[in-house]
């Protein structure tokens, strides 16, 4: 029997890179997104608004899906409207499929914000110790990435499919359009650096400079997420999903510097958010995408700085422990520079950057 996948989110950074490896596996794919024009060949294309629930079982009433893949939210103006917001899409989505009772599996990415906090409270107060473990208990405080948890073990245990939750660190990977998109972000800004001659500075804080971390390429991902489908014993299980390498920012920043040709700014602790040092760039893009023949002029669909600035400038150094999944079998690694280089490869072959 043919396994058929709906991906929710499709032409995010995971769920693009989540297709391909469906895609490869023989899969039949579904992408639920808001521009279903916009995916590959070979994948049915589903529109629908979650946040309506009527819509919603409308547009899926016909499909019958064996595994369903939640790799999207939608970013409110605070945690109260993302808990509202994100609870009531997953649970319109579950909603919607529940009569056709074809459904084997849901998996659901979520992030590290399980052990660090909503953006309102992001890295601040207790906070669990590094390295990050699934084991380790929720924050006392309310969170969107637990009340989408909720909805999916709700509906799993009306339903009778088996779950799993993936939480990767932050995500390189290629999209236009994303909310959190580091990778894109850091290639924009050195492609303006590098265009303007000005210095190419660390954003972010001491302690990431300084300090180990951990990212996740989206094909790790992506790997992951199909892995938990085909193994019986990571049914109803939540793990950490990072490359499997540690780096400080202090190397990987002369790294990033090298690919695009630029000298990395010297360190001096300062606070450089790129939400400030960006505020003005629309129009130099612009410019740049004009003199380059780039496919995306408006640089707001290209980068995240809000989102960077948060990663970037925690006070605390941020790891993740991989041993549950990979003493069930999850072996697959990734440098995370070759992580880096292989998104700026990406971007250059598809004109959105020079």
């Amino acid at each position: 029997m043919t396994q058929k996948a709906l991906v929710v989110g499709a032409t995010g950074i995971t769920g693009s890179a989540l297709i391909q490896q469906l895609l490869q596996g023989g899969w039949e794919v579904y992408g639920l997104a808001r521009n279903p024009a916009a995916l590959p060949a070979g994948v049915h294309g589903v529109s629908a608004d979650l946040r309506d629930a009527q819509a919603t079982r409308a547009a899926l009433a016909d499909l019958q899906p064996t595994h369903v893949f939640i790799t999207t939210w939608s970013r409110q103006a605070n945690e109260a409207e993302n808990i509202r917001v994100n609870a009531a899409m997953v649970r319109h989505l579950l909603d919607a499929l529940q009569p056709a009772a074809s459904v084997q599996h849901v998996a659901l990415v979520t992030g590290l914000k399980h052990y660090l906090g909503p953006f309102e409270a992001y890295a601040q107060g207790a906070l669990p110790q590094t390295p990050f473990r699934e084991e380790q208990p929720r924050l006392p405080i309310e969170n969107f990435y637990y009340a989408q948890e909720d909805e999916v073990f709700t509906a799993a245990a009306r339903d009778g499919f088996s779950w799993s939750v993936h939480r990767p660190h932050t995500v390189i990977g290629a999209a236009v359009g994303n909310a959190m998109n580091m990778g894109t972000t850091l290639a924009v800004y050195a492609s303006l650096c590098k265009r303007s001659g000005r210095p190419f500075y660390f954003p972010g804080s001491l302690a990431q400079w300084n300090g180990l971390t951990d990212m996740t390429d989206a094909r790790q991902l992506a790997r992951q997420l199909v892995w938990a489908t085909q193994t019986p014993a990571a049914a109803n299980q939540a793990f950490n999903i990072v490359n499997g390498d540690v780096f400080r920012w202090s190397w990987m920043w002369g790294r990033i510097a090298d690919w695009f040709g630029i000298e990395a700014a010297p360190f001096t602790g300062e606070l450089r958010p790129l939400e400030r040092q960006m505020a003005d760039d629309a129009a130099l893009w612009v410019q740049l995408a004009i003199e380059q023949g780039l496919a995306e002029p408006d640089i707001h669909r290209l980068v995240s700085p809000w989102h960077t600035d948060a990663d970037l400038g925690r006070p605390v150094e941020v790891m993740t422990d991989m041993s549950k999944s990979r003493r069930l079998g999850f072996l697959d690694y990734q440098p995370s520079d070759d992580a880096f280089f292989d998104l700026f490869a990406t971007l250059r072959a598809q004109r959105l950057i020079p």
